[in-house]
Parts: C-alpha cells; sequence; structure tokens
C-alpha cells in the first residue's frame, strides 16, 4: 500500500474536493459563531454548507476507502489478516487525532466547568450517536462516529460472505455495497414512518442526519462510485463532463427546489428524512469523475494542498476547541460590526495555526510510522 501524506501521490482534484468541503465547514461554523441567533436566509444559507461540506467528506471517504479495498481484491489479499491491515492503517489513520482531541474537549470543559455529557464512555468506543442524538458535546465527533462503523462493517461483511462463498471478489464487493445502502437507506423510512406525529422535540440534524444508523449508506454511495472507476476506467473517464453537468445539475436543482418552496428540515420531514440525503450524495459522487481524473494543478495549488492535508485536524480543532473557547472569553452580541470582523479572523487563523502544529507534530509522524517498512512487514505473508 502506498502512503498518502506525500504530495506526489496525491491527486489534485480529490485535494480541491477536501478543501472545498473543509472550507464550507468553516464558513457555516464561522456564522454560527458570530450569528448564532440569526434567523435570515442568507445565514442560514452559509450555515447549511456546512451540512454539505460533511457530505462530500463522506463521499470523498467511500471513494478513497473502497479503491483500497478493491486494491486488496484484486492483489487476492482478502485474509483476516489483510483486513486487519486494512482496519489497522484506518485506525492510525483517525484514532489518535480523535483520541487526542477528545481528551483536550474534555479538559476544555473541565477547565471552564461547563459540565461533561452522561455516558462519556460512549465517546471511546464511537457510540455516543449510534442509536441516538449527538449529545452536546465533541460536536464534530458525530461523523467520525459515522465513518468508523462503515470501515467496519464492509470489510466484515466481505469477509464473512467470502467464508460462505469462498472467494471475495469485485462482484461481492457490489453486492455488499448495494445491500448496505439498502439497508441504512431502509433505516431511514422506518425511522420516519415510525412517528405518528411530528415529536414537539425532533430536529432532522440531530435525529436522523447526525446518527449512525441513518448515515452510513452516504459512505457507501462513494463505494459505487470506486467500482466504476476501477473497473469501467474507460467510461468514468470518457463520460466525465457529462457525469459532472448531471451531477451539477441534480444538486442545483434539489437545492432550488428547497429554496423556492421554503422548505424546513423540521416541518418537511418526509423529504429531508427519507430523500435528500441519498440524493445530495449521488449528486456529489457524479462529480468525481472529473475531479479524479484532475492530476495536477497550478493556480493556488500549494495552498490546496496544505488545506487538504490538514482538513482532518481542522476539522477536528475548529468548533469545539477554538469557536466555543472564543464564546467563553467574548460576548458575540455585543460586538460591532469591526470587532465581529477581527473575532472572525482570530478563528480562522487560530484554527489554521492549531491544526498546522497538530498536523506537523503529532498527525504527520505516526502517519509516517504507518508507512514505514517497519508497520507494513508484520502483514507480509
Amino acid at each position: 500500500m502506498n502512503p498518502i501524506t506525500t504530495s506526489k501521490q496525491r491527486v489534485f482534484g480529490l485535494d480541491v474536493v477536501r478543501a472545498v468541503a473543509i472550507l464550507l465547514i468553516l464558513c457555516s461554523h464561522s456564522t454560527i459563531l458570530l450569528f448564532p441567533n440569526s434567523e435570515t436566509t442568507s445565514i442560514k444559507t452559509i450555515q447549511f454548507f456546512g451540512t454539505i461540506g460533511v457530505d462530500i467528506f463522506f463521499v470523498l471517504s467511500g471513494f478513497l476507502i473502497g479503491s483500497i479495498l478493491l486494491k486488496y481484491i484484486e492483489n487476492h489479499q482478502t485474509k483476516p489478516k489483510h483486513f486487519l491491515q486494512f482496519w489497522m492503517r484506518r485506525w492510525f489513520r483517525t484514532l489518535p487525532n480523535y483520541y487526542l482531541v477528545l481528551l483536550i474537549n474534555i479538559g476544555l470543559v473541565v477547565f471552564f466547568n461547563t459540565g461533561l455529557p452522561d455516558q462519556l464512555y460512549r465517546y471511546f468506543f464511537f457510540f455516543q450517536n449510534f442509536t441516538d442524538k449527538h449529545p452536546d458535546f465533541f460536536t464534530e465527533s458525530w461523523s467520525l462516529s459515522i465513518e468508523e462503523f462503515a470501515y467496519i462493517i464492509g470489510p466484515l461483511l466481505l469477509l464473512f460472505l467470502g467464508l460462505i462463498f469462498k472467494a471475495v471478489n469485485k462482484w461481492l464487493f457490489l453486492m455488499v455495497t448495494l445491500l448496505i445502502i439498502l439497508y441504512f437507506t431502509a433505516n431511514k423510512f422506518i425511522f420516519h414512518y415510525s412517528f405518528t406525529a411530528i415529536p414537539d422535540n425532533f430536529s432532522w440534524s440531530q435525529s436522523i442526519r447526525k446518527v449512525v444508523i441513518t448515515r452510513i449508506d452516504s459512505i457507501y454511495y462513494g463505494f459505487i462510485g470506486a467500482f466504476a472507476a476501477f473497473y469501467y476506467t474507460k467510461y468514468w473517464n470518457r463520460y466525465k463532463w457529462i457525469s459532472f453537468g448531471l451531477g451539477t445539475l441534480m444538486f442545483l436543482s434539489i437545492h432550488f427546489y428547497i429554496y423556492i418552496n421554503q422548505l424546513n428540515p423540521d416541518s418537511f420531514i418526509l423529504f429531508f428524512n427519507v430523500y435528500y440525503l441519498s440524493i445530495v450524495s449521488i449528486s456529489i459522487l457524479l462529480t468525481f469523475p472529473v475531479f479524479s481524473s484532475w492530476i495536477t494543478g497550478k493556480t493556488f495549488s500549494v495552498a490546496i494542498t496544505k488545506i487538504s492535508i490538514w482538513s482532518y485536524s481542522i476539522y477536528l480543532v475548529n468548533y469545539s476547541i477554538v469557536l466555543l473557547s472564543i464564546k467563553q472569553f467574548v460576548s458575540i452580541s455585543n460586538l460591532n460590526t469591526i470587532e465581529k470582523v477581527i473575532v472572525l479572523l482570530l478563528f480562522w487563523s487560530v484554527t489554521f495555526v492549531l491544526s498546522y502544529l497538530l498536523f506537523t507534530f503529532f498527525e504527520h509522524p505516526i502517519l509516517k510510522f504507518r508507512d514505514s517498512n517497519k508497520f507494513t512487514r508484520r502483514f507480509k505473508n
């Protein structure tokens, strides 16, 4: 397996996707910082950027992870030890940062005396939002729970069904992918139709968008893209602009439909519970043939690549650590426009500085070890 952290092996178009996703999230959180109670359409629209940004990350993650699993399959590396290698590489990529930032969040809550959540132990096993609303603590971690379980469920099913069918091949990969999408889509229907009336405390974002059992399918749409790119490369490239146009049209159309009808996720729950997230994931995936074939860039390429490389660190530190700490010291509602601009610049600059430090002195050394011969030779035949 090749390292993913060196710029020579990066696909610039996917760096663009990753950078756009994290910048959308930062823009969303900026409005939450400066205008937390605003009901204006423009502010609400920008706040919704965070939803789109996370969905981009989900589909991209599925595309990349699916591609890795397909390489294992094509190299006939489908024994339990090979799946263990896959999980170990994933966990070295995601868990160290997660647990470090989790401990920092616990320290900040103790320092500010704002109260730890009940059943804090669930955060250490990614169960804080498995079937229920995510607690109001380390709120970014909701998406990491979904990703971690997605990394486990697919390979486990491949391994189990491989034992039954005596082989793990590309068609088993596709079958598992489709079964997972169908199962978690069905969970959305079950969730929706379990209501005889909309509960008073219902929140679409908290009750379905941020819950593991109703969101894993978003990542597996990326698996379908990986399958198409891997085995149907000629068509993936030949029709990339048609696919991009369809994806863009689908994405813009659904949001134009929401805008002109003033659809509220907490009121029009059939549309948002069952259809919206899947349509957004598919529309994002349809743009990937263009982005995955965009190998190099010129304008702002260094900045885009850096943002992409730091994106995981940025995601983890920007809200719970930076934004909420700022709010502990600054009363935003009492600031004038110039002061709010200063706070906004502080939020962005501190976020990027901390992300750079976290990546450079913690995340990157761990990834270097993961990609070293000392680590990988333990899983050789």
